[in-house]
């Protein structure tokens, strides 16, 4: 195999993490609960074989633990409050935001059309642009040296 194709399937499996953690934090807005029971009851997901496990984990561990810091960020890039967000957008920008701030492995534009595409496949109809809006504001403040 070569870099290639290992890095490709390294990016798809990291992508299918950033779905199931959009599916575990939709979910977790909707009934609260320790990041740890997310895991566990995702870690039979369909999906999962073809996850970035770590990443997966990383990411509700990450984004649960910090959910009043990650808004309180996100609040100066919107144009509202993040409780009347949308769930799915609310989650997406929570992920993006999350990868911005401490994932700086992931470039930028990765994590941008990361959250575009998970909004836009999971999302209300227009929501991938807002998605979009949002994460290159916070992209522009949080990344500066990338631009």
């Amino acid at each position: 195999m070569g870099v290639h194709s290992s890095t490709h399937a390294f990016s798809r499996q990291r992508a299918m993490a950033r779905k199931l953690a959009l599916q575990a934090l939709y979910r977790w807005q909707i009934n609260e609960c320790p990041w740890q029971d997310l895991v566990q009851e995702f870690s039979v997901a369909e999906d999962m074989p073809h996850a970035d496990r770590e990443y997966f984990q990383e990411l509700l561990e990450g984004i649960c633990g910090a959910r009043t810091a990650l808004d309180e960020q996100l609040a100066a890039f919107i144009d509202r409050t993040p409780a009347l967000l949308d769930p799915v957008e609310h989650a997406t920008l929570l992920i993006g935001l999350y990868e911005l701030v401490h994932r700086l492995d992931v470039p930028y534009k990765v994590v941008i059309n990361e959250a575009v595409s998970l909004a836009k496949r999971f999302g209300a109809t227009d929501g991938h642009k807002y998605v979009n809006a949002v994460l290159d504001r916070a992209a522009r403040e949080l990344r500066p040296a990338e631009r």
